[in-house]
């Protein structure tokens, strides 16, 4: 029997889930990331860690002696000290392409949500207050239809979304670090791509080269009027700046799904900008997404135990 911790909360339907496999030789612990105290009880046992997002750091390795798989849910591993990993000898998988349709279909949401002022109508229609609008209301609006939307990024999750708006009546255009020849979008410089874009939507891993690359200087370039959609990661953007940007008028509105600082503090400035739509970093959590993920990191446990090459192994 392999023990698993999966440290992250899980609803009833996921534990239901989780129980069941059993029958596949997998004793699966559920520790949300705030239980210190049920982690620090089931860490000394476990083998492997099904990591979602609370940083699986030196101290929580030294604290897991058996440990031998840091199966990251998901794509991004900037959440995992590699280094401390290696020197243990943990292997380090991810598992790319799973969540990239929830993904896609969030970032798509946000987009629409932020042009037609969806969250902010709901609130005051809610508060009897939805048919008396400002008189300027509708200037506020609009339709993706004929706008220019800039993917950051050319991975799996843009190659998803691109179709979609083109379908929908957008433009898509790209830019990534490496020109595509199969992209399905046409691919322009950055700051290109940020000038002329009416929606800038990001997907971009967190690296060094990548953080902050959506600096004070890159948001003054965007298109006056435009909207920032990131459901990649909130180091990306200054985020600072982008508050500047939103408060005077530069730029209409934001999607947000990540944040610099996660969870986000009741009091940030961002939740009082009745432009910015945001969603507490879950863009990837759906049913679909998560049987999609266990049938990998389940996959994965049994190649462990018969010491087969495991998928997708970054470290």
């Amino acid at each position: 029997m392999q023990r698993v911790l999966f440290h992250h909360e899980a609803s009833p339907g996921l534990r239901a889930r989780l129980a069941g496999l059993l029958r596949e030789g997998l004793e699966v612990a559920v520790v949300p990331a705030e239980d210190r105290a049920g982690l620090a009880a089931v860490l000394p046992d476990v083998e492997i860690l099904w990591h979602v997002l609370e940083p699986v750091t030196a101290a929580l390795l030294e604290a897991a002696p058996r440990l031998r798989l840091v199966q990251k849910i998901g794509v991004g591993v900037n959440t995992i000290d590699l280094e401390a990993c290696r020197a243990r000898g943990i292997a380090v998988c991810n598992m790319p392409g799973t969540n990239s349709r929830a993904v896609a279909e969030l970032a798509l949401a946000l987009m629409l949500a932020v042009l037609r002022r969806i969250a902010w109508l709901d609130r005051e229609t809610r508060a009897g207050r939805g048919w008396a609008l400002p008189e300027d209301f509708a200037d506020r609006l609009g339709e993706l239809a004929g706008r220019r939307v800039g993917l950051v990024g050319m991975g799996a999750v843009p190659r998803l979304l691109a179709p979609v708006l083109a379908a929908m009546g957008a433009e898509p255009v790209y830019w990534s670090r490496r020109e595509k020849p199969d992209a399905p979008a046409r691919f322009l410089p950055l700051d290109e791509l940020l000038a002329t874009s009416d929606v800038v939507s990001l997907h971009l891993p967190l690296l060094p080269e990548t953080a902050a690359l959506l600096s004070a200087e890159r948001i003054a370039r965007m298109k006056r009027g435009a909207v920032l959609i990131n459901t990649a990661r909130g180091g990306l953007v200054d985020e600072p700046a982008l508050l500047l940007a939103l408060s005077d008028g530069h730029l209409a509105g934001a999607g947000l799904d990540v944040f610099e600082r996660e969870p986000l503090p009741a009091d940030h400035p961002l939740l009082a900008r009745p432009e910015v739509v945001v969603t507490p970093h879950l863009a990837w959590l759906t049913p679909e997404t998560l049987e999609r993920s266990l049938e990998v990191a389940v996959e994965n446990a049994r190649r462990l135990a018969v010491g087969t090459p495991l998928l997708n192994r970054v470290a």
